[in-house]
């Protein structure tokens, strides 16, 4: 029988929150219980295992991502858009390091196919179209920007660019600003 005032959505917004606080490589259904002042076992009607917990923390995350960024790219485009974007996720991962590691989390092609992965897919393909990209540079400037956007982060994150200057978000805009140029003057079919 699941203990009182235990769900599902709970326990997975808990372990986003400690994801945040320790580390996503440290939240297993061990750490949520021990927060919650319970036995593993009574966990396990809610929740399969640890990996169950951590894709469903990716999902959670996911959607918040998808979300801001949707809220964010409303109404812009070209630059704006790109700047919006990028400082979504630059944001989020300042603000919950546990679940932008988790929006990393290699799913299942199933699980990401009905995940708000592709509405993260279908709003970076948005915000090129204010480049006017074919196809195949589309998916080049895709791969790209995750890389870069990625990468970036996760240098800052780690302390990467604390000890120098210029300040690391003198640097951030100044990668935005190459970028733009470098999808504005891509050529054209």
């Amino acid at each position: 029988m699941p203990r009182a005032g235990l769900t599902t959505e709970r326990l997975v917004r808990a372990g986003a929150e400690l994801a945040d606080e320790v580390g996503f490589d440290q939240v297993t259904v061990s750490a949520l219980a021990r927060r919650f002042d319970v036995k593993v076992a009574s966990l396990y009607s809610h929740l399969r295992n640890s990996q169950d917990l951590r894709t469903r923390i990716a999902l959670l995350a996911l959607e918040e991502l998808a979300d801001r960024a949707a809220d964010a790219l409303a109404g812009r485009a070209g630059k704006d858009a790109l700047a919006a974007y990028a400082d979504v996720l630059r944001d989020y991962a300042r603000h919950h390091p546990g679940r932008y590691a988790a929006a990393r989390l290699r799913l299942d092609p199933e699980t990401a196919a009905a995940s708000a992965g592709v509405r993260h897919a279908q709003m970076t393909r948005a915000l090129l179209r204010g480049y006017d990209l074919a196809e195949p540079d589309q998916t080049h400037a895709v791969r790209l920007l995750g890389s870069v956007f990625h990468g970036y982060i996760s240098l800052e994150l780690a302390g990467g660019f604390s000890h120098s200057a210029p300040d690391a978000s003198e640097t951030w805009t100044w990668i935005l600003d190459r970028l733009d140029t470098l999808l504005r003057g891509a050529p054209t079919p």
